[in-house]
This record gives structure tokens, C-alpha cells and sequence, in this order.
């Protein structure tokens, strides 16, 4: 009896820490913020080497993959972020772990284009509007796991017709003609109504509302 408790107990502990999204800078959600135009010298990113990863989780495993952007701009001024938007092209949605199984890759990212998650075809585009960059300062106990921190970056993120605004720590760096914004966070996609199977009651059938978000964004004067 007793070993079977254990292995009751591990194998629930295993479900348990498969449903967590991989450790990272928790997002901070709030209503949507005015958005002030941008002044200065604009920053124009490079689509072809910016790009949003993403992870999902769920009971039996995980999927990662990524997303490019369309275009968009950072306005800096005097060495200060002023504002800036990026636009995010949610047909380039792809899985990048499923490569090796092309027909479980085409599967996967039909359903997450289709209408119960992300309805590309009607949101073919979601966005970023940046509300307020400031310099990042450490208070006592936290713990970030993006150790190079510089700056907090808030924005309205759009998806779906669904505008939030979101705050998460980043590692930006500026010179004359060049900028660069790192960060990784994980966001509550049922906050834009992204809902379908987050209901932990579905157990093994469970998708993990915390969804993962790495950016890299490099771009140009």
C-alpha cells in the first residue's frame, strides 16, 4: 500500500509540473493604457532577424515555436525610448519541435491558426504599443530570471480584437544607430480570451493557459 501511495504521489507530482509553463518573469496584466506618439529618431526593426518564440505546455509534454514581425518602429530620444509599436505577423505562427513530423506540424499549427485559438484568418495581425519604458530598478526579494534587466517595458497588446496592457522586465541596448530589446515572460492567454481547453478539470486534455514569450528585437536607425 505504502508503494503504491508513492507512486500515486510521483505521478502526480509529474502532471503537476508538466502543466507549468518553463520559469520565467511573470507578466503584469492590467486595463489598457493611453498610448503617447513617439518622438525622436525612429528605430525601424529588422523582420528578418527580430523574432517572438513561444512556448505552450500541457499534462503530456510541450510544443515551441515562433512568430515574425510585419513592421513597425521605436521612437528614441536622447537615449530614451519615447514610445514605438510592433506588429506582429500571426500567419507566420509556426512549431519549430515538430519538425521531424511534418504531418503532427501542419496539425498542430492549423489548430493553433484556427478559430479556437488565435483565428488568423480574422486577426491576421496582432499588436504591441509601447505606453511607458523605464529604467529597471531591483526591490527587494525579487527574483528575475532575466538577470540583465535594464529597463520595464509597458504595452498594449492586442489580440483578437482584445487590448491589455502588459509590464515585463528587458535588456535593452542603444547606441546611435542601433537598438536591441531582450526579455522572456509568461502571460495568461485567457486574459485575451483565449480560453479554449484551460479548464484544469479536462486533466490530460489540459493546455496551460501560461503560454511562454521570448522576444528578440534588433533593430535600426
Amino acid at each position: 500500500m505504502k508503494k503504491l501511495l508513492c507512486v500515486i504521489l510521483l505521478f502526480t507530482c509529474c502532471i503537476i509540473a508538466c502543466e507549468q509553463a518553463p520559469k520565467a518573469d511573470k507578466a503584469k496584466i492590467t486595463d489598457a493604457q493611453t498610448v503617447q506618439a513617439g518622438t525622436g529618431n525612429a528605430y525601424l526593426p529588422d523582420t528578418a532577424s527580430s523574432i517572438v518564440e513561444w512556448i505552450g505546455t500541457k499534462p503530456t509534454g510541450k510544443h515551441h515555436g515562433s512568430l515574425k514581425l510585419a513592421g513597425g518602429a521605436i521612437y528614441v530620444k536622447d537615449s530614451t525610448i519615447t514610445g514605438g509599436q510592433f506588429i506582429i505577423n500571426m500567419n507566420s505562427l509556426q512549431d519549430t519541435d515538430l519538425a521531424a513530423d511534418t504531418t503532427m506540424k501542419r496539425k498542430l499549427e492549423t489548430e493553433l491558426k484556427g478559430e479556437m485559438f488565435f483565428d488568423v484568418k480574422k486577426y491576421p495581425a496582432a499588436t504591441f504599443e509601447i505606453t511607458s519604458v523605464t529604467p529597471f530598478k531591483a526591490a527587494i526579494g525579487d527574483e528575475l530570471t532575466l538577470k540583465n534587466a535594464t529597463h520595464v517595458i509597458n504595452g498594449n497588446l492586442t489580440l483578437k480584437s482584445v487590448t491589455k496592457n502588459i509590464s515585463f522586465p528587458a535588456s535593452v541596448n542603444i547606441s546611435s544607430n542601433a537598438l536591441s530589446a531582450v526579455a522572456n515572460f509568461n502571460i495568461d492567454r485567457t486574459q485575451w480570451g483565449i480560453s479554449y481547453r484551460a479548464d484544469k478539470s479536462l486533466q490530460d486534455k489540459l493546455i496551460n493557459s501560461q503560454v511562454n514569450i521570448t522576444f528578440n528585437i534588433r533593430a535600426t536607425r
